[in-house]
C-alpha cells in the first residue's frame, strides 16, 4: 500500500470502503457462528448439568460471539467516520475558510458603509442646526430663566426670590404651622 496514496480523496476512499467491507463481512461471519454455537451448545449436555444450564453456558459463549460481532460492525462504522471526518477537516477546510473570509470581509464592509452614513447624518444634522436661525434651531434648548427676571442694574438681586416671601426660609418648620397647645 502506498502511504502517499492515503492522502488523496480517491485513495482514502478506497481504503475506507475496503476495511469497511471487511468489517462488515467480519461482523456477519461473527453473528453467524454466534447463532450456530449457541444452537449446539444447547442441544449438547454434559454430564452434571442441571435443566438450565445447556441454555446458561450457550448463552455465555455466543454472548463474546455476539460483542465481536458489535464490535466488527463498530469498526466498519468508524471507518466511514474517518472518512468523512478527513473529508470535512482537510479536504473542504480550504474552501470553507475562503468562503468564512468571503463573509467577514461582506459584513466588515456593511459596517463600513453603516458608520459612514451615521457620520454623514450626523454631519448633515449639524450643518443644519448651525445654519438655521436662533429662534428656530431644532432642539434648542430653552432658556431656564427668562430676561425680565434679571436687574440689569443690580447683579446681586438678579435671581429671583422664593415664593412666599421676601425673605428666605430659615428651617424647614416655616413650612408647617405651629399646634395650638405647643
Amino acid at each position: 500500500m502506498d502511504i502517499n496514496a492515503l492522502f488523496t480523496d480517491e485513495g482514502l476512499r478506497a481504503f475506507t470502503a475496503t476495511v469497511r467491507d471487511q468489517h462488515v463481512r467480519d461482523a456477519q461471519q461473527y453473528g453467524q457462528i454466534a447463532d450456530i454455537v449457541r444452537r449446539r451448545l444447547e442441544q449438547t449436555p454434559i454430564d452434571g448439568d442441571r435443566w438450565m444450564s445447556k441454555k446458561l453456558r450457550a448463552w455465555k459463549v455466543s454472548r463474546q460471539l455476539k460483542a465481536m460481532q458489535k464490535a466488527s460492525g463498530e469498526a466498519a462504522s468508524k471507518a466511514e467516520a474517518l472518512y468523512a471526518t478527513y473529508k470535512n477537516e482537510v479536504l473542504e477546510l480550504p474552501q470553507r475558510r475562503a468562503a468564512a473570509e468571503a463573509r467577514k470581509l461582506e459584513r466588515k464592509s456593511g459596517r463600513q458603509a453603516a458608520l459612514g452614513a451615521a457620520v454623514a447624518k450626523s454631519l448633515n444634522k449639524t450643518v443644519t442646526s448651525l445654519n438655521a436661525p436662533a429662534d428656530q434651531a431644532p432642539g434648542a434648548v430653552p432658556q431656564a430663566r427668562p430676561a425680565e427676571f434679571v436687574a440689569p442694574n443690580n447683579p446681586w438681586q438678579q435671581w429671583p426670590m422664593a415664593a412666599g416671601g421676601e425673605r428666605p426660609t430659615a428651617s424647614i418648620n416655616d413650612y408647617f404651622p405651629k399646634g395650638e397647645g405647643q
